[in-house]
């Protein structure tokens, strides 16, 4: 008969935060690789972060702000963040950035090889940017959940 044991909410807590922390040093890795064979042009014409399609989601800015939040709305925040991301070109707020950007959507990110660097940097920025609001959040849930002073999170 098998026994199943319970793992504490700080080591599950734990090892999601490591694991969005690996997922934020590759996307920041593989962001400024490609940056680096960017055309200066490029980097003039990237849309903006608040294009992004997780921008419509309200979420902290900085860690005091996250502090401030509950553990079930910091919860929500980073699956709403992971959710955006299962396919990002299909979801709601994405339907206004596809049609601002020279890619429409599905498998089909751009015409030219420009275009389609432009777009992939894009997402990858917006990819790396809400990976560091998942790993942020978990942070934070991790250090209340060792009971961790704040100022030490």
């Amino acid at each position: 008969m098998a026994v199943c044991s319970s793992v504490p909410i700080s080591d599950l807590l734990d090892r999601a935060s490591q694991g969005s922390d690996k997922l934020h040093a590759l996307s920041t890795t593989i962001s400024q690789d490609l940056n680096s064979h960017f055309p200066p042009i490029g980097r003039v014409i990237m849309p903006r972060p608040s294009m992004c399609h997780t921008s419509s989601l309200q979420t902290p800015s900085d860690k005091q702000q996250a502090l401030q939040v509950s553990e079930s709305d910091l919860l929500s925040l980073a699956r709403s963040l992971l959710q955006a991301w299962s396919d990002p070109l299909l979801m709601g707020p994405a339907a206004q950035t596809i049609s601002l950007l020279p890619f429409s959507g599905g498998n089909d990110i751009g015409q030219d090889r420009i275009s389609q660097l432009i777009n992939f940097n894009f997402l990858l920025s917006c990819f790396r940017r809400d990976s560091h609001k998942i790993d942020s959040f978990l942070k934070v849930l991790r250090c209340r959940a060792t009971k961790t002073q704040p100022q030490m999170c």
